[in-house]
Parts: structure tokens; C-alpha cells; sequence
């Protein structure tokens, strides 16, 4: 990219600045993630719109991870997103909008470019077809109180009893590394999706009719489409997008 339209891109595209995080600390933004180093200070160049920021913090030596915490962003052009990293509890939060001011000016003042990676625009077009149904709207229903989407205040799935190799690791490390915290003490809470249930049950049908509806959930989807979206097929797209998205 030639640098006129790199400049372009910098002026006009978002920026994700992130104060103190930590070497190690893995950032991820859509389809990207960054290995913090000691300059690291952001991501620039994002192009408006949806994104999902995530990010899992690191040991001093860099070999071992929390578990992810992510939350979901809908940015405008030339837009600054700024969180600062809370070292007591190890995550990030935002700052006062008089700081968030002061930095934006900042960024936009190329103070900050040298430490802020730049977003990978040739994988822009994977995440717009994954995320092409989420919008401001989606999130603000789905997301939790506070925004931050993390597995260990997600309690059905911590407490459940996992089948996959890769879940039951996960369910280990929650109980025995300090990342831990019981889902009474977690400020966090879990996402607000769409419930469905597993088994049909309808008074005044043959046994064969319920077990066919049981097989066949046609119904049960149009009736939880109506119900729950009033029709809207994309809403229940977005919530797929969401849903896709949140068990990365």
C-alpha cells in the first residue's frame, strides 16, 4: 500500500488504543490477534463498523493464558476506542470520557501511530461475512451487563460436564488456576440468548405427530422466529453470527 492511501486509511479508519497492557498479553480484533510486546499500544486502520475485541492475559514468561474475555464494538469513521488495563483484576476498562477525549486527540494527532499495529485490511472480507447480520441493535440485546463476553461467567458451561477433549482442558483450568472466580462473585453474567427447548411438548396430537415434530423442528423454529424476532429472519441471523462468534 503506498503511503498516501495508508494515510488515508489511518485518518479516516477507527483506532483501538489499549493503555498499560501487559508483554505477552494476546489482542484480538475480528479474525486478528496481536502478541503484545513492550511498545504495543493499539490497533489502527480498523474500518467502521461491527468488530469483536478480545483479549486473554499472559504470565511473566508467556506460557500460559486466561481464559478470553471479548466484547463487541460498533466504531464510525476516524472513532477512538480507548481502554486502559486494570492490573488488579486483569482486564480492561474504560477510561473517564475527559481522558477518552484527551487520547483521541491524541491519536489524531499521530502521537500514538509508532505503537499502534495496523489492522490487516485483506482479511477484512472473512469478517464482514461472518459478522453481515450482527448490528448495534443484536448486541445491545445479546450481550451481557457490562458488555464483556468471557466463559468463566458463563455457569452452564463451566459447571456442565464437557464430552470434547479440548472442553474438559478448559473446565480443569477454570477450577485450578487462579483464574477461576464462582459465578456468585462474578460481576460478569452471561449472554442473553434466545431460549429453545429441547423437546416439544404438545397436548391433544397422536405420539406419532409429537414424535415427528421432535424430529422435524420446522414448526418450532417459525414459531420461535414469530415469537422471538416478530418475523425479522435477520435478527435470528444475527443471533447465529453472535452465537458463532462468542464460542471462538
Amino acid at each position: 500500500m503506498d503511503p498516501e492511501k495508508a494515510l488515508e486509511f489511518v485518518k479516516h479508519g477507527s483506532t483501538l488504543l489499549l493503555l498499560d497492557v501487559p508483554q505477552y498479553t494476546l489482542v484480538g480484533i475480528d479474525t486478528q490477534v496481536f502478541s503484545a510486546g513492550p511498545l504495543f499500544m493499539g490497533i489502527k486502520m480498523i474500518p467502521p463498523g461491527v468488530h469483536f475485541i478480545y483479549y486473554s492475559s499472559s504470565n511473566r514468561e508467556g506460557n500460559e493464558f486466561s481464559p478470553i474475555i471479548g466484547f463487541f464494538v460498533e466504531t464510525s469513521p476516524s472513532e477512538v476506542v480507548v481502554r486502559k488495563w486494570n492490573p488488579q483484576e486483569e482486564r480492561l476498562v474504560k477510561v473517564s470520557e475527559e481522558d477518552e477525549q484527551r487520547y483521541s486527540e491524541g491519536v489524531k494527532s499521530f502521537e500514538f501511530d509508532r505503537q499502534l499495529g495496523p489492522y490487516t485490511l485483506s482479511e477484512y472480507g472473512d469478517w464482514k461475512r461472518l459478522s453481515s447480520y450482527i448490528t448495534k441493535g443484536i448486541i445491545e440485546r445479546i450481550e451481557p451487563i457490562g458488555g464483556e463476553i468471557t466463559v468463566v461467567c458463563e455457569p452452564k458451561l463451566v459447571d456442565s460436564i464437557p464430552k470434547m477433549a479440548t472442553e474438559k482442558a478448559l473446565a480443569e483450568q477454570l477450577k485450578n488456576s487462579k483464574f477461576r472466580r464462582s459465578v456468585e462473585k462474578c460481576e460478569l453474567k452471561g449472554c442473553h440468548y434466545t431460549p429453545i427447548p429441547h423437546v416439544i411438548k404438545l397436548k391433544g396430537i397422536s405420539g406419532q405427530e409429537l414424535t415427528s415434530l421432535n424430529l422435524d423442528k420446522t414448526l418450532l423454529l417459525e414459531s420461535i422466529l414469530m415469537k422471538e424476532y416478530e418475523g425479522d429472519e435477520d435478527r435470528l441471523l444475527g443471533e447465529l453470527n453472535f452465537l458463532l462468534l462468542d464460542s471462538w
